[in-house]
């Protein structure tokens, strides 16, 4: 029989009454660049895939992930997302005269799915940065963090597989898939150790490099926007200086975190769609849209009467 890594028992062991994930972290205080002049007057996260803005994708996730406390990490120019999830008295007033039964259920259940506070970060400093803004809302005990630009569709929550591994493991956890060699510059790159002999999608981090050149780069196995953080991240925020463009990233802190306690790597289930790249947003609208009940055939119909 295979044995655990070097550790990984008695990391168990030490870890076996583990808190549980309680609240996730979502950071919504970037400027989305990337989708200009779209974002000019409206947060990137508002922006719809089909007909559900990006941060509700993030959220759903981590409510369909047994998670009801969301803290939403925000900036200036973010005020759309708080009224997204805020009771709107007026426009269910007017539903309910006009007989909307279904849009009116829908917004109710928006405003009631998650206990959702907010913190402000005033500099959009990384995301390391965002992560430390979030520290007294999280207090000491361990959280997750879904980064809203990552949408993954899977038959189980890619948090919920992840809080899985955690009650097995008791320590940190990012979310990891293979990425092509030529896009290894755009994420922060794992080099893992011997898959987990109880579960070959996890293996222990033994090192992270953010955004390394194909040549430098340890593996071509990405972070993807899925973490499950210890209370020891926040000394490891502490002691990571600012790196490329004067901001505090995560993966430099999750590298210090390594030496003094364990993180691994989950590789998810699930189709994910880079929704901060403007053809992986097209994607994901194409392939939600074609999942669809009441999209799904006639949009399919269409499609295929394009003559490409």
């Amino acid at each position: 029989m295979n044995e655990p890594p070097p550790g990984a028992r008695a990391t168990r062991e030490r870890n076996a009454g583990a808190a549980p994930i309680r609240r996730a972290v979502l950071p919504a205080a970037g400027w989305g660049t990337r989708f200009l002049p779209a974002t000019k007057a409206q947060p990137k996260e508002m922006l719809p895939l089909i007909d559900k803005p990006l941060i509700q994708y993030a959220v759903e996730e981590a409510v369909d992930s047994g998670i009801r406390h969301v803290t939403i990490v925000t900036g200036r120019g973010k005020d759309a997302i708080e009224g997204h999830f805020d009771v709107s008295g007026e426009l269910e007033t007017v539903l309910a005269e006009r007989g909307r039964t279904d849009p009116l259920e829908e917004i109710r259940r928006i405003s009631n799915m998650a206990r959702v506070t907010y913190v402000r970060q005033r500099q959009a400093l990384g995301l390391g940065h965002a992560i430390a803004c979030a520290r007294d809302a999280v207090g000491d005990e361990p959280f997750a963090v879904v980064l809203g630009d990552d949408v993954i569709d899977a038959d189980v929550p890619c948090l919920a597989q992840m809080m899985a591994a955690y009650r097995a493991l008791g320590c940190s956890i990012v979310a990891a898939s293979e990425v092509p060699p030529s896009e290894v510059s755009r994420y922060g790159i794992v080099r893992e150790g011997p898959a987990d002999a109880d579960d070959p999608r996890r293996a222990r981090v033994e090192d992270v490099v953010e955004k390394p050149s194909p040549t430098e780069a340890p593996s071509n196995l990405a972070i993807i926007g899925r973490y499950i953080l210890t209370p020891g991240i926040f000394a490891a925020l502490e002691e990571t200086p600012p790196g490329r463009g004067g901001e505090i990233q995560l993966t430099d802190a999750i590298r210090r975190l390594i030496e003094t306690e364990p993180v691994y790597a989950y590789r998810f289930e699930g189709a994910r769609y880079d929704a901060g790249d403007k053809l992986g947003f097209l994607k994901g609208t194409v392939e939600l849209a074609l999942k669809r009940d009441d999209l799904g055939a006639e949009f399919r119909e269409y499609l295929e009467s394009l003559k490409l």
